[in-house]
């Protein structure tokens, strides 16, 4: 078995995709909103005013468009996967250009290059360790469980509980 297919680890690649596959609807229904989601190993949470009854509904097309196999909404642009993936390559080019024995000063040129380089590389890298690495749209056996919402102040928190019966 590898790590990918670790139950706690196909719970959360299944989860992300489905978080993914009702931002991409809530997004379209709503072109203006302001949230963001992040995944748990029971759901996901979705940050932002955003109605209870249109997130359970936008889950549940999502989680249906999924099962029919519309495995590209399991890949979003705006997904935290693409920022580490830019972060880490805007490091490691900027590391690799500290070489030479010229001042930080006269190397700082280089450094820009080398960071804007890999941040262009790494768009359509992080958009593949989405697809095969933190996503899976396998999302067979997943179900709904209940939406739930918090208002904390001024933030607002949903919660999507899934269940899986695989």
């Amino acid at each position: 078995m590898g790590l990918l297919d670790m139950p706690f680890v196909a719970a959360l690649r299944r989860n992300h995709a489905l978080e993914h596959a009702t931002m991409h609807i809530l997004a379209r229904r709503q072109p203006y909103l302001n949230a963001v989601a992040r995944t748990a190993l029971d759901g996901f949470y979705v940050y932002g005013r955003v109605n209870t009854k249109a997130l359970a509904d936008t889950a549940a097309e999502g989680l249906a468009r999924l099962q029919a196999g519309e495995t590209e909404l399991a890949i979003h642009p705006r997904c935290g996967t693409n920022l580490v993936v830019s972060g880490f390559l805007a490091g490691l080019a900027t590391f690799l250009a500290i070489g030479g024995s010229r001042s930080r000063l006269a190397k700082f040129p280089r450094f820009i290059l080398a960071a804007t380089l890999a941040v262009i590389v790494a768009q359509p890298l992080g958009l593949l360790i989405q697809q095969h690495v933190t996503t899976s749209p396998d999302v067979a056996g997943l179900r709904i469980n209940e939406v739930t919402q918090q208002v904390v102040g001024r933030f607002t928190i949903h919660k999507v509980e899934l269940e899986s019966s695989s």
